[in-house]
Formats: C-alpha cells, structure tokens, sequence
C-alpha cells in the first residue's frame, strides 16, 4: 500500500462508506480501510439504498449524497468523447476518463446537478479496467493528438489523495508521450504525484475565477491563491499547466474582479509558463434551475442571472454579453503577454466575434480542433463490439 498521507478534513467530509465486496480489496478500498474508521465503513453486497422516488434527488438529498462515499466497479465505459461535441458548437477535440461521479465541493453552477440521481458521491474501483481502454485505444492511435482529462463527472485530484489514479494514470502516459493527461480541478492537491516520473505530457489544469466567485459560487474548494501556488508546484516538477477561466460569471464588478484575476494570474505565471488558457461563460441545463434555487436560494449570482436557451438547449447568457466579458477579458490577457486563449463550448458566433477568427485558422489552436481523432474513436468504438442503443449518441 501506498504511505501517502490522506487530507484529515476529507476523513471527517464523509459519514459513512459503503464498500461494494467486490471492490473490497481494490486500491481505494484498502486505503479507505487504512484511513478511515471501521464504524464508518460497511461491506455491501447491492446499493445500501433505493434510487429515489420518481428518479430525481430533493436537494436536501443532493446535498447528503456528497457526503456519503460508495466504491464499486463500473459496468460500463470509462473512456469517451468530451459531453461538449454537440452540433452547432465548436468542439476542441477533447476525450474523458470517467473515474467516478458527484463531487465534495459545491459550487453552485455545477452541472451534476442536471441529473445525478444516486444518494452517493461514487468512486469506481477498478482502475485498471479504465487504463486497459485507454491501452486499447492506444495501440491504434499511439500517435495521435489525443487529449485525454479525468474531470468530467467528478473533480480529477479533490479525492486524488485518497484515490491516488493520478499515479497509475501518468504511469500509463508515459507508454503514449504523443498523448496528454489533464487532470482538472478546483482543489491544491498535488503533492500526492510530483514525485512520479512523466514524459512532459501531463497537463494539471485549474478552474480559476476571482476570489470573490470563489466565496459565493465555489463553495468548499480550494482559494485562489491555493490554486496557483498549486500550478506554480506543478510547474516545478515539469508537469504542463493549464487554466480555465470557466465558467466566467456575470456581476456587478466584473470587469474590476476578472481585470484583478488577471492581474493576479500574471503575477505568478508568465504567459509562455502556461500551456493555454480557456475561457467559457456561465451555462447550465434547465433541468438544474429549480435544484440551484432550492439549495442556494437568492444570495447566488447564478441563480439571479438572466439566462435565455441556447441552440444546444442550455441556458446561456445572451450573445452580446458574452461577447463583451470574452473580448474585456482577452484585452486584459493581451496587456500582460502572448497568452494561448481559446473559448470552450462555445457557437461559431461566439468565436467570431471575440476571437475575429474559428480555431482551425489559429496559429497553435489548429490542432485542438483536428477532427480527425474523434473520427478515428469513432471507428474504434464500431469495431470493438456491438454498440448498445444508449452509446450511440456518445458517437
């Protein structure tokens, strides 16, 4: 077993375990059950509790699944294309690694919140199987600009301490240096893997917003100054690193808050230190309004925010304002140095009007939005069995 240390506060964040048996011996496990006291930790055999009435959580329970932790294996997929490969929006060519699901910090924006409807934060046991895909994959497409992150369903490094997948996941990248690993993430964990030998193709990202965000929408994450002194580890050790100003969020001083964030982030990195930097406004599906009002009420900005839908059905702030918080935004970046920035999950419109230009026809972005990847996952997924009917919108 690893010695590596466990975060205390993430002892105390959960009031029970529940081991599936056949995840009991699993790396995760054992470490639960090294940490963790046994009268929190309980073997189980099927799901300790029912799915919820009419497959929905109340809030209250939303919030209670955060604290509860399950481990079990995955029945299905790890490895995917990125949810934001939609018609209509520009996609940057970007795959996930799904390791689990719900998160133990709680923002108030966050997208879960749209359908998650299991009374736990989930962790899946068998990374091995996740890194068996990937090695599949691999031996098709080794050369391949593949991107690859693991902060989808759940935050990549918030539980890494006590998972530690980062290890065994920048072992495995070192087979494919064509290839690159982002982990994302709103914590400071990172000390748990600057000792692992990498081959320069792991990126450890941060979603940054300015601190007064951090306070009323990013509950129970790390500050930003935590943030970037993480990056700055990071970046001592040769790890690539990446941030995200995402989601970017409209109120009344914006402009002086995001101009400070700025400020701030030039302050501790240079531009060419910075692998790139992504932006994207605030967004959220409509199925999520009513949970965020429920559990975070009127003090939230993003619950007051004028929202319209979007071409891909999400609620988005209107074009115009967009526009004008990417090109402020962008100004501040150009004032400080030759940034790599580009827009996430974002329309045609939004990049040609704040970026003059589609990322195909941007020198050092062009390969972000190389299609022919995704083409080449597509093919292998047809290939290596039948498709079942819910995975073919994964294509």
């Amino acid at each position: 077993m690893e010695k590596l240390d466990l975060d205390p506060q993430l002892i105390t964040h959960f009031e029970r375990v529940y081991i599936h048996r056949d995840s009991w011996d699993s790396q995760v496990a054992r470490r639960v059950r090294h940490f963790f006291s046994p009268n929190k930790i309980e073997c189980v055999t099927q799901l300790p509790h029912s799915q919820p009435a009419g497959n929905h959580l109340s809030a209250e329970e939303f919030n209670l699944s955060k604290k509860q932790l399950y481990i079990q294996e995955f029945k299905g997929r790890f490895f995917k294309r990125c949810p934001g490969a939609k018609p209509g929006l520009t996609c940057c060519n970007y795959f996930v690694l799904n390791l689990g699901i719900q998160c133990n910090m709680n923002c108030t924006y966050c997208y879960l919140q749209s359908f998650i409807n299991s009374p736990f934060l989930t962790i899946y046991s068998h990374i091995d199987q996740a890194i068996e895909e990937l090695r599949l994959f691999a031996s098709k497409e080794a050369e391949a600009k593949i991107r690859v992150g693991t902060g989808e369903t759940i935050d990549s490094l918030s539980l890494d301490d006590l998972t530690l997948y980062s290890r065994n996941l920048i072992s495995f990248f070192k087979e494919v240096p064509q290839w690159r690993l982002e982990f994302k993430t709103k914590s400071n964990k990172v000390q748990q893997f600057l000792d692992i030998e990498h081959k320069g193709n792991v990126i450890v990202s941060w979603s940054l917003n300015p601190q007064a965000i951090i306070e009323r929408e990013e509950l129970g994450t790390a500050g930003l100054i935590e943030r970037l002194e993480a990056a700055r580890k990071c970046r001592d050790h040769g790890f690539l690193v990446a941030f995200h100003l995402d989601p970017v969020i409209w109120h009344p001083d914006w402009k002086e808050n995001y101009s400070q964030l700025v400020e701030t982030i030039s302050y501790y990195f240079k531009s060419h230190e910075v692998l790139n930097l992504s932006l994207g406004a605030l967004r959220f599906q409509p199925e999520q309004r009513h949970m965020m009002r429920e559990r975070f009420g009127s003090k939230s900005y993003v619950t007051n925010a004028e929202m319209f839908r979007s071409q891909d059905g999400k609620y988005r702030y209107d074009q115009d304002l967009r526009k004008e918080m990417f090109e402020f935004i962008m100004q501040r970046f150009k004032e400080k140095g030759s940034w790599n920035v580009f827009l996430c999950m974002e329309t045609k419109e939004s990049w040609m009007g704040a970026m003059t230009a589609l990322p195909k026809s941007i020198p050092d972005l062009d390969a972000y939005f190389d299609h022919r990847p995704l083409a080449a996952f597509r093919e292998h997924r047809r290939n290596s069995r039948s498709l079942q009917p819910s995975e073919l919108s994964e294509l």
